[in-house]
């Protein structure tokens, strides 16, 4: 079972943002073997939902208010630990994720960046495809937004 907090980054214990800047380039930068600056100066600005399982961070997103990334609210660098993927952690972090944008932010429309081989996977969280395919970071892209 996931146990799901959602911080600011002061909240953050040193431990914690180690823990999940880790995660983050395991997934992003070696596992898809993908060279960009992940820390990006945004992490101070958001919300971060935190997937702990036995205390250790098996997944994870950030969230942003409206104009803080993009013009709506937003929820980026979503991660499940590539050894916790197959209890679908993904579903739970980002319905959480949802969840604290409408809480903290009152707001029900969410653009994400999403990578395109995760279309179907953002499609059943009821994301929809907006625009034209892009590359980000040599990745192909597409923009998405949730409605509710």
């Amino acid at each position: 079972m996931l146990e799901i907090k959602t911080k600011t980054f002061q909240e953050l214990t040193t431990t914690e943002l180690y823990n999940l800047l880790q995660l983050r380039s395991e997934v992003f930068v070696v596992e898809q073997d993908c060279v960009y600056q992940d820390i990006d100066g945004k992490d101070q600005k958001a919300l971060h939902v935190i997937g702990y399982k036995n205390n250790n961070i098996v997944a994870y997103t950030r969230i942003f208010k409206p104009g803080d990334y993009f013009k709506e609210s937003s929820i980026g660098r979503v991660v499940v630990a590539e050894n916790e993927r197959e209890y679908k952690y993904g579903y739970n972090i980002m319905e959480a994720s949802i969840e604290a944008v409408k809480n903290h932010y009152n707001v029900s429309e969410i653009k994400i960046s999403a990578q395109c081989y995760l279309k179907r996977f953002y499609n059943k969280l009821k994301f929809t495809e907006v625009g034209e395919e892009y590359l980000e970071d040599g990745i192909p892209h597409i923009g998405m937004i949730y409605k509710n």
